[in-house]
């Protein structure tokens, strides 16, 4: 059998799936264009999130702490995801796993640790901190408060 007739033989399988995707996609498209409404109105064309109309400008400028969030979200998942597969092989891992996974988790609690001591997950304005100076905190006696 020639070279050029093996491959195809080999690979009939995946031609066909290919040609099918293609085809159910095509088959799909179509069949929305032409099953689908047809109605134009104002009102069609206004976007609604769960039935209330929208406010404002879809351009509103996001602080960069959600994002900032997002990706520590989005970090530590990862990371519980390793824990849990740790978790399910711990048998098989031993000691040895134990130990990694330890000092695993302890540079996520040091990271955790850094995030919260350079206030990357403090949500409060700048300008709301109160910088009280050693020495100025005085009590209110009774008399002070009745003068108020």
């Amino acid at each position: 059998m020639p070279i050029t007739t093996g491959v195809i033989a080999h690979h009939w399988a995946f031609a066909v799936f290919c040609i099918g995707a293609m085809g159910l996609c095509s088959l799909m498209l179509l069949s929305a264009f032409f099953l689908g409404g047809k109605a134009r109105a104002r009102a069609k064309n206004i976007p609604y999130e769960s039935g209330i109309d929208s406010v404002g400008s879809a351009r509103m400028r996001l602080s960069a702490k959600f994002y900032l969030v997002a990706m520590f979200f989005v970090i530590f998942d990862v990371e519980a995801l390793y824990l849990y597969a740790w978790s399910i092989s711990i048998r098989e891992s031993g000691w040895i796993g134990f130990i990694e996974a330890s000092i695993f988790i302890f540079v996520l609690l040091a990271g955790l640790i850094y995030l919260v001591r350079i206030g990357a997950l403090d949500w409060t304005p700048g300008q709301s901190h109160r910088r009280v100076k050693p020495g100025t905190i005085t009590t209110i006696s009774s008399r002070s408060l009745q003068k108020l």
